[in-house]
């Protein structure tokens, strides 16, 4: 009899140890979870490209702090739900939903910027759209309501005495954006390269603005980090602001760089052809810049009061509840 119950005790523990495994490796969270590697989230846009550009630049070199893991996602949605549900450690998400989500309540701070202009709004070829005023009861594409390609629209028509409730907008993956302009389900797009480029290349496309052109050093995405991870190692933060901005600095040293970043991201990273990163990153070479990415309260403080007045913020933010410049200070101008 004391055999028996040796041999279910022995039973027992091996069903334990196995529910466990599998209990385990259902939860991402748990099951991705390596301590010497941080996940962060990227699109397969130019806003984000620092981010490849790092671990891609950190495997050539066989760097001793390689922690990086990339993770793509197609869609802001996705990646922002990844983001909260802790499957990801940062993520490159846009500047406005940053700020919404913090003052939701999402334990996280914005830490440093991800590149400067690389957004265009473009138009069909045989479109008759020729201005911002031309926009009124057209069909527009953009990112998501909490982009600042949203925001950028609201500027735009406010500034010609209309509203958003002039135009029709329509949240959309920005890889989706080109075939909705060709097949002219919309009317118009506006995202982060090089998805706009892509509609110019193939012939479809017009460009009615760049970013650059009425708002100069224009912001779309910044690089979002858990408060847990600063709060408990904020030396690997300071490592990753490091490496992204040496990264920044490095695709704009040198036109040959760029070309390089085009044809490795382009192919490894974003899994699209290389000529679209090629266009975006040399027609002209300021189309988008990495250079310059500290974190600036003045700038932050144009978009808090769009974002509050266009109603994503439900009331006025401080730049320190939502942002924390210590990482980026410390990086040389």
């Amino acid at each position: 009899m004391s055999g028996l119950k040796v041999i279910f005790g022995i039973v027992v523990f091996y069903v334990c140890i196995v529910a466990l495994h599998f209990s385990l490796n259902r939860d991402p969270r748990i099951a991705s979870a390596t301590p010497s590697t941080l996940r962060i989230g990227y699109l397969p846009v130019t806003c984000h490209l620092t981010c490849p550009v790092t671990d891609w630049i950190n495997k050539r070199i066989k760097s001793a702090g390689n922690d990086l893991k990339p993770v793509r996602f197609s869609g802001f949605p996705e990646m922002k739900e990844a983001f909260l549900s802790d499957h990801l450690d940062a993520a490159f998400l846009l500047a406005p939903l940053s700020m919404s989500l913090i003052q939701q309540g999402a334990e996280a701070k914005v830490v440093f910027l991800g590149h400067r202009d690389g957004t265009a709004m473009v138009v069909h070829k045989d479109s008759e759209i020729r201005s911002v005023r031309d926009l009124v009861g057209k069909k527009i594409a953009i990112p998501s309501r909490y982009s600042n390609q949203f925001l950028m629209i609201f500027k735009g028509l406010k500034d010609q005495g209309l509203g958003l409730n002039d135009v029709k907008l329509v949240e959309m993956p920005p890889p989706d954006m080109p075939a909705a302009l060709q097949t002219k389900s919309v009317d118009a797009i506006t995202s982060g390269e090089p998805w706009m480029a892509k509609s110019e290349i193939e012939g479809f496309g017009r460009v009615l603005y760049q970013a650059k052109d009425i708002w100069p050093g224009f912001i779309s995405c910044v690089l979002v980090v858990r408060e847990r991870l600063i709060r408990e190692s904020p030396e690997r933060v300071q490592q990753l602001v490091d490496g992204i901005a040496r990264s920044g600095k490095w695709l704009d040293a040198d036109p040959e760089n760029r070309m390089n970043a085009a044809d490795n991201i382009g192919r490894d990273y974003y899994k699209q052809d290389p000529k679209l990163l090629r266009h975006v990153l040399s027609k002209p070479p300021d189309r988008v810049t990495y250079s310059q990415l500290r974190l600036a309260r003045s700038e932050f403080a144009v978009i808090e009061n769009l974002a509050f007045e266009a109603g994503l913020l439900k009331q006025p933010i401080a730049f320190e509840q939502y942002a924390d410049a210590r990482f980026s200070d410390r990086v040389p101008q």
